[in-house]
């Protein structure tokens, strides 16, 4: 390692280069290497450049810094998270001998359980979007098919076919296929007769034909749910209420799992909690 402040940057970049190695994702690789650069910077203005020198008390300074700051909790904790990783690396690369960041506890917070939209607000939802075919068919095809925005942004033409979507692989996620009940294909062959004739590939397009970014499908998704008078949603709660609702319903846990292409079994299994299969309250997938 190089000496003085290019240590520590030294060491941010070998631990950014070997999460890209491990195929994190792009989301948490930019996050890590935000948290350790913040910490770097903290550490700078104490005269802290190695690597070496860091103490568990530094961190702790930097924890407090942040709640200082108006961080929340959660913040804070996945900060530290990012902070624990990045000298575990270091301990395993022998660069330090003693982790200063293992000491340092992360602080309590309350996780909120997933947002699951009730019968009565996921159709005020489709009512408010039923004038607008492209909004009326993102909203459907997150709703019942418990897709993410961004596999829905990036979603082709040629991924389209007449039972199915095909997602393709992308970052550490594999390729996955989810069926289309009919439901969703009626509203998306609503929208498909109206989109604009244009070259471009992805399936939901602006007026002008370019494609239409996510920023701005969740930006619009806000828009009805304030419309359909649903408060605290999100546009992951459409995927939240499909994983609940396909385990409601009595379907295997598997199934929804490579349905929704989560990678451990663990995290579908943790809806279970927030729903109860009762058989006058299940709803099948064409149903919903």
């Amino acid at each position: 390692m190089a000496k003085d402040l290019k240590a520590l940057k030294a060491a941010h970049h070998q631990f950014v280069d070997d999460l890209k190695r491990k195929g994190r994702s792009i989301s948490t690789i930019l996050a890590y290497g935000n948290d350790i650069k913040q910490l770097i910077e903290f550490l700078a203005q104490k005269k802290i450049t190695q690597a070496t020198s860091v103490a568990p008390e530094h961190i702790d300074d930097f924890k407090k810094g942040l709640f200082e700051d108006k961080y929340t909790a959660k913040s804070v904790s996945r900060k530290l998270n990012s902070i624990k990783t990045f000298f575990r690396f270091l301990k395993t690369k022998g660069v330090i001998k003693e982790d200063p960041a293992e000491p340092v506890a992360h602080p309590r917070f309350e996780t909120k359980p997933p947002r699951i939209l009730s019968k009565m607000e996921y159709r005020a939802l489709r009512d408010a979007a039923r004038d607008d075919p492209r909004m009326s068919a993102i909203i459907e095809l997150l709703l019942q098919t418990g897709m993410k925005i961004g596999e829905l942004g990036r979603l082709e033409m040629a991924d389209v076919v007449e039972k199915e979507i095909k997602i393709k692989a992308y970052e550490s996620h594999g390729t996955r296929t989810v069926p289309l009940n009919q439901a969703v294909k009626k509203t998306l062959q609503r929208y498909l007769e109206v989109r604009p004739k244009t070259r471009t590939k992805t399936v939901f397009v602006t007026r002008p034909g370019r494609p239409f970014l996510v920023r701005n499908i969740r930006t619009a998704i806000d828009r009805y749910f304030r419309l359909a008078g649903i408060e605290g949603s999100k546009v992951n709660s459409l995927r939240h209420t499909f994983i609940a609702h396909q385990l409601a319903s009595g379907a295997p846990v598997t199934l929804v799992q490579k349905l929704i292409g989560h990678k451990r079994l663990s995290t579908t299994e943790k809806y279970l909690d927030l729903v109860k299969p009762k058989a006058e309250e299940a709803v099948k997938l064409e149903q919903l």
